[in-house]
């Protein structure tokens, strides 16, 4: 029974720790580092290990069936291709968003105002979407979303209620 208690206090230990501890800790319990920066797999495999090292691991049984298992299944014969890893030119694209029959309504340049709660907001509409705050937002909608804190048409938002906006 007191095998099972310090399971029990070294798994509710292991679940206090930060990454970096468990990261440690894993590389005590396992002889290798982990790739792992997630705090909950990382707690529960090192309280499996754990677990089995103090009580046993996988009886003879299972393990046979487990080989059994893995000898019947369809594995890799090989390891997939690496990715090509991008150039330093190519690393970064730039490219157009067409917006389609929506593209122009808008010019570029248009100022939008509209006071909210005291507040007066100021949108530009840019090229490629839209300034409000020294911040760029793809949709007039995801502006009144950050104004607002809460999802808005960004159209009935700005007062432009049925018009098309880039």
């Amino acid at each position: 029974m007191g095998t099972k208690l310090n399971i029990a206090r070294e798994v509710a230990t292991l679940k206090r720790m930060t990454v970096k501890e468990l990261r440690g800790r894993y590389l005590e319990v396992f002889g290798e580092q982990t790739r792992s920066g997630n705090k909950d797999f990382l707690w529960k495999r090192i309280a499996w290990r754990i677990q089995a090292n103090a009580e046993g691991d996988l009886p003879e049984r299972a393990r046979r069936r487990a080989e059994e298992l893995a000898n019947d299944a369809d594995l890799r014969q090989r390891r997939p291709a690496d990715k090509p890893q991008p150039s330093s030119s190519t690393a970064t694209k730039t490219t157009h968003v067409d917006f389609g029959d929506r593209a122009g309504a808008l010019m570029p340049g248009t100022v939008l105002t509209r006071v909210y709660k005291g507040q007066n907001i100021v949108v530009t509409v840019l090229d490629s979407g839209f300034e409000w705050e020294g911040e760029m937002y793809r949709s007039l909608s995801a502006v009144a979303k950050a104004v607002t804190g809460s999802h808005w048409s960004g159209n009935y938002f700005f007062g432009l209620k049925g018009r098309c906006t880039a």
